[in-house]
C-alpha cells in the first residue's frame, strides 16, 4: 500500500475539507427552511474528498465556530409547542454545544506511532431481528473503510473496523462499547440502529471522550442529551413526524388519523412527534394501535382502527410488517390512504404488499431514484461487491463513515480534534445527496416524499413548512368597489361570445332579458372591440363564452370590467388564477343552461353584476342543477 504524503503540504488538508457554508442570519419573515434550501443548492460535490489522499492532521480545523439557529430542527412556527399562545423565554438545542474538556490538549499521534487506525462499529449483525439492517449498515461502512485504504489509508497505515454485535440488551451492548474504547483503543465509532444502544454509547463517550457518528438511529432524544460527541447523519423522527403531519393535515386536509406502530422503542418514541404535530395542527390522533415485533396478523388492530372511522392511517414499522399490513387492509376492504416513516420502505414492502402498496406515501432521507453519477457509481460498486441492493442503511453507513474518515484525516489522531472536525461540519454532499448540519451536528436537510404509483415510487423534496400561499386556499373573493345597479329604465341583457354567437343569440328566448351575440370567428381585433363595447353597456349583466378561446379572452376583459362570465370549456386553467368573475361549465353544457345560470342569479340577486357574482360564488342553485364554488368550479 502506498503511503500518503501527510503533513508536508497543508493543501492536502484543504482539499479534504467538506463544503462549509456560512450560517444564514435570521431575517424576520424568512422561514428557516429557505436558508436550508439555499445551502442545499450551494453544496459542492464530495468526489474530490473521496478520491484524495489523507492529510493526516496537517492542518487541523480547531474548535468549531459558535453557531445558532432561530428554530431547533427548522420546526415551523405552527408546529412549535404552545406557539398559538406564547413565546418561550428560552429555547434549547439552538446553539453549538459547549465542550470545555482537555481532549484537544492530548498528544496527537503521528502515522508512524501506530500500526493501524482503529474505528469501532456497533450494529445488529448476529442473532437479531434487525440483522438485515445491521448487515447493510456494516457493508456500507466497511466499503468506505476499504476504499479509503485503497487510497493510502492514514499515512500508509490502514483504517481497521473493529466490528461488534449489538445484542440490544443493556449489559451486552455496554460491554461491547467499553471493549472498543479501552481494549481496542478505537479513535471513534459508528453505531447503532437501536436507540437504546446509541444512548448507552453516548454515556460511555461522555466519560471516555469518544466521537460517535450515527447513521441509523432516529430517536429524536439522542441529540437532545447535549453530549457534545455525536454527529447524526439521518433525519430523525422529529423531522419525519412533522413532515408527515404537514402532508397529511395541511396538504391533503385529513382530519381523523389513526396510528399503527410496532411495540418497541423505535415505534414508541417514533410516533411521539407525529402525535404532537397532529394536536398542534388541530387534529389529535383518533386511535393508536400497536403490535409486537414479529407479528404476522394485524386484522384485530386494523379492525379497531377502521371502527374508529379514520380517514388516513400512519405506519411506524419496518418494511416487511408494513407490506403485510397493506395486504391485509386490502383483504378487509379498507380504503384509507396510508403514510409511513422511512423504515416502511424496504425489500419486504412490495414483496408482501403487492398491488396493495398502490397509493402509499413515505418519507425518506434521500431520493434513491436520482441520476446523480456519484450515486449511480456507488450503487454499481456496492452491488458488484455484495450482490445486494443499496438501501438507506448501507448508503448512509457509507456516507457517514466517509464523514468520520475525513474528520480523522483533517484533525489527526486526536479524539478531541476529531470531535471538533465533526462539529465544524455544516454541509456535506455524499452518495445520498446533500446533508445540512445544525449546531448540534444533526442533519436537518428536508426529507423526500415518495408515493407509489403504478407499482413504482416517485419522489420529490418535501419540507415541513406550510406553503406561504395556496391558490384557492380561502376561496376566491371580489374585494373591489361596490358596483352600481343596472339602469332602471331599459332592457336587461345577457351577452354571448363565441363562434356563431349572433346566430345562436337570435334563437334564444329568455323572459325579461334580451340576448346579444358577438361572433368570435370574425377578425380577432374586430371581435374583441365589439366584445368590449358590449360589456361596457351598463344593461349587460353577464356574459357566456361558448368555447375555450372565447372564455380566456372574456376572462381577461372581465378582470377590467367587473362582469360575471360563464365559460363553457373543459379547460380548468380558466379557474386556476383566482379571477373572481369566471365560472366554468363543462364542455357539452347547452347554451340555454349557461344563459339560465346568469338569468336565475340576476332574478334572485338583483340587476347588479357584483350581486350576481356573489350569488353564484356562494353555491346557490341555478338553472335547476348547477352550484359553483367560490373558485368558479362546479361543486
Amino acid at each position: 500500500m502506498a503511503a500518503a504524503n501527510c503533513g508536508a503540504d497543508a493543501r492536502l488538508c484543504s482539499s479534504l475539507e467538506p463544503v462549509g457554508l456560512k450560517t444564514v442570519a435570521h431575517v424576520p419573515g424568512v422561514r428557516p427552511i429557505v436558508a436550508v434550501l439555499a445551502i442545499l443548492l450551494a453544496a459542492a460535490p464530495l468526489a474530490l474528498a473521496q478520491s484524495s489522499t489523507c492529510s493526516c492532521g496537517a492542518n487541523p480545523p480547531g474548535p468549531p465556530r459558535s453557531r445558532s439557529v432561530e428554530s431547533y430542527a427548522n420546526t415551523p412556527e405552527d408546529l412549535k409547542p404552545f406557539s398559538k399562545f406564547t413565546q418561550p423565554y428560552y429555547q434549547h438545542y439552538t446553539k453549538t454545544p459547549e465542550y470545555n474538556g482537555a481532549a484537544d490538549y492530548a498528544a496527537t499521534l503521528k502515522a508512524s506511532d501506530v500500526s493501524e487506525v482503529a474505528i469501532g462499529f456497533l450494529g445488529p449483525i448476529e442473532a437479531h431481528k434487525d440483522i438485515a439492517l445491521g448487515t447493510a449498515m456494516l457493508h456500507g461502512a466497511q466499503m468506505a473503510i476499504d476504499e479509503a485504504n485503497a487510497r493510502g489509508g492514514y499515512g500508509g497505515k490502514p483504517f481497521h473496523l473493529k466490528i461488534h454485535n449489538d445484542a440490544a440488551t443493556w449489559g451486552a451492548s455496554s460491554n461491547e462499547i467499553v471493549k472498543m474504547v479501552y481494549d481496542e483503543k478505537v479513535w471513534a465509532m459508528l453505531g447503532s440502529i437501536s436507540a437504546d444502544s446509541t444512548h448507552i454509547a453516548l454515556r460511555v463517550s461522555l466519560r471516555s471522550e469518544l466521537p460517535i457518528v450515527n447513521s441509523a438511529a432516529t430517536d429524536p432524544t439522542i441529540p437532545e442529551t447535549l453530549i457534545p460527541w455525536l454527529l447524526t447523519s439521518i433525519q430523525d423522527d422529529r423531522e419525519q413526524g412533522y413532515t408527515l403531519a404537514r402532508r397529511i393535515y395541511t396538504d391533503l386536509g385529513h382530519k381523523r388519523v389513526g396510528l399503527l406502530r410496532v411495540n418497541e422503542r423505535y415505534g414508541r418514541f417514533g410516533v411521539v412527534k407525529f402525535r404532537d404535530a397532529s394536536r398542534r395542527l388541530g387534529h389529535p390522533v383518533v386511535i393508536e394501535q400497536k403490535f409486537a415485533p414479529g407479528d404476522q396478523s394485524f386484522t384485530r388492530e386494523l379492525q379497531v382502527i377502521n371502527d374508529s372511522r379514520v380517514d388516513a392511517i400512519v405506519l411506524w414499522a419496518d418494511a416487511s410488517a408494513a407490506g403485510t399490513i397493506l395486504k391485509q387492509m386490502q383483504q378487509m376492504g379498507m380504503k384509507q390512504p396510508v403514510f409511513g416513516a422511512a423504515r416502511v420502505l424496504g425489500d419486504g414492502l412490495f414483496a408482501n404488499a403487492g398491488t396493495a402498496a398502490e397509493g402509499l406515501e413515505v418519507v425518506y432521507p434521500f431520493n434513491p431514484d436520482r441520476d446523480d453519477p456519484l450515486w449511480l457509481d456507488f450503487q454499481k460498486r456496492f452491488t458488484a461487491r455484495y450482490q445486494a441492493k443499496v438501501d438507506a442503511f448501507s448508503a448512509l453507513g457509507f456516507d457517514t463513515m466517509n464523514i468520520l474518515l475525513d474528520s480523522i484525516c483533517r484533525a489527526g489522531l486526536n479524539r478531541g480534534g476529531i470531535r471538533d472536525a465533526l462539529y465544524s461540519l455544516e454541509s456535506y454532499k455524499g452518495v445520498t445527496g446533500e446533508m445540512v448540519f445544525d449546531p448540534n451536528a444533526k442533519n436537518v436537510a428536508p426529507l423526500y416524499l415518495g408515493k407509489v404509483k403504478d407499482g413504482k415510487l416517485t419522489w420529490r423534496r418535501y419540507t415541513m413548512d406550510a406553503p406561504y400561499a395556496k391558490v384557492g386556499e380561502r376561496g376566491v373573493e371580489y374585494v373591489g368597489p361596490t358596483l352600481a345597479d343596472a339602469p332602471a329604465a331599459g332592457q336587461r341583457k345577457i351577452g354571448i361570445f363565441g363562434p356563431g354567437a349572433q346566430t345562436l343569440a337570435a334563437h334564444l328566448s329568455t323572459a325579461g332579458f334580451s340576448v346579444i351575440g358577438v361572433s368570435s370567428e370574425q377578425a380577432w381585433g374586430k371581435a374583441s372591440d365589439e366584445l368590449v363595447k358590449l360589456v361596457y353597456d351598463p344593461g349587460v349583466l353577464g356574459l357566456v363564452a361558448t368555447d375555450r378561446a372565447s372564455a380566456h379572452l372574456a376572462e381577461q376583459i372581465a378582470v377590467k370590467t367587473f362582469i360575471p362570465v360563464i365559460g363553457i370549456s373543459s379547460d380548468r386553467a380558466l379557474t386556476s388564477t383566482n379571477v373572481p368573475w369566471i365560472f366554468r361549465l363543462d364542455a357539452g353544457t347547452t347554451l340555454a343552461d349557461a344563459v339560465r345560470c346568469l338569468t336565475d342569479a340576476a332574478n334572485r340577486a338583483g340587476p347588479n353584476r357584483g350581486a350576481i357574482r356573489d350569488y353564484l360564488a356562494k353555491g346557490n342553485l341555478v338553472a335547476g342543477r348547477f352550484t359553483f364554488q367560490s373558485t368558479g368550479e362546479l361543486q
